[in-house]
């Protein structure tokens, strides 16, 4: 029975495959898919990356249509950065919690606390956020965004780890947002001392989202785009595997012959796993569901998201 029903799903997801390329082509569409989505998606998309890299292809492409395959502020960047075209999301409850930890009215209240601060704010949040901000960044350019920032004390939000982790790497004095992301503040000192005695050989790579007692125990710090570029590159053959598990596609797509061990089987997001090729399909099928900003807010979130895409 399970053999059975493991070759009607390998026909369905054919059968959608061949649907979703003549929507395409039909729509001018791409698909631009995160990291931390299921394989099913990431195998079809015409682009996978992290939010920085999604960020800029969505700038940058000639498609009247984007099917953005994240959560939910990311199809709002899109948008935002390429307003004449149509976004639209596999699922509209595909939500960051992490996002929903800072809002305008909260942020503006510590903006007027701290006059003479500038605001550097994660990507991982909404667009009224980014339209209260002075400049976005993700995690792959944290570092570099805060560096190029001229002022003398920086309002960080939402995420408090990587906030720590950046503060650590420029020494720049940080007003740090009380937020995190859930799936990777899971992770803990006893995950890892578990996994490494099961795994003696195996690096520990980690992602800067996770607890600064966490991330002190690795062996590489990065964004997921430096994790997948440093296993890689690295002469090692086993890691243990600090980020959400959506990562596995594309670390045994480039390095098969390694082996990877999540760090622990919490490290999967709710929110980015709630997509699916079907609601994929369907979202062409009927051009719903769409992502719609307010041009006030997305004239003003644009401004901090270009002056991110201009850091070198």
């Amino acid at each position: 029975m399970e053999a059975l029903a493991l070759e009607r799903k390998a026909e369905q997801n054919r059968e959608l495959k061949e649907r979703l390329l003549q929507l395409k082509k039909e729509r001018n569409a791409i698909i631009l898919a995160h990291y931390y989505q299921r394989d099913e998606i990431q195998e079809v998309a015409d682009f996978r990356g992290d939010s920085f890299l999604l960020a800029q292809k969505a700038a940058q492409t000639d498609a009247d249509v984007i099917v953005f395959c994240g959560v939910h502020f990311m199809g709002e960047s899109a948008k935002i950065l390429a307003p004449h075209k149509t976004v639209l999301v596999p699922d509209e409850r595909a939500g960051c919690p992490m996002a929903d930890m800072v809002n305008p009215i909260g942020l503006r209240e510590m903006k007027a606390k701290h006059p003479n601060a500038k605001v550097v704010t994660y990507i991982n949040s909404s667009a009224d956020v980014k339209a209260e901000t002075d400049i976005c960044c993700t995690s792959a350019n944290a570092v570099r965004v805060v560096n190029s920032v001229d002022a003398d004390e920086i309002i960080w939000c939402p995420d408090k780890n990587l906030g720590h982790y950046v503060q650590q790497q420029t020494g720049k004095k940080m007003i740090i947002w009380e937020g995190y992301c859930n799936t990777h503040d899971m992770l803990t000192v006893k995950d890892v001392v578990e996994m490494r005695a099961k795994h003696p050989n195996a690096e520990f790579v980690v992602h800067p989202e996770c607890r600064p007692e966490v991330v002190a125990m690795a062996d590489f710090v990065g964004s997921t785009t430096g994790i997948l570029k440093y296993c890689r590159e690295s002469q090692h053959k086993e890691f243990i595997v600090g980020t959400e598990d959506g990562t596995g596609y594309q670390l045994r797509l480039d390095s098969p012959d390694k082996t990877f061990h999540f760090a622990s089987k919490f490290l999967v997001c709710p929110n980015m796993k709630v997509n699916n090729l079907k609601k994929v399909v369907r979202a062409l099928e009927t051009m719903q569901p769409q992502i719609h900003v307010p041009q006030d807010v997305a004239d003003k979130a644009r401004l901090s998201l270009e002056r991110m895409l201009l850091v070198k």
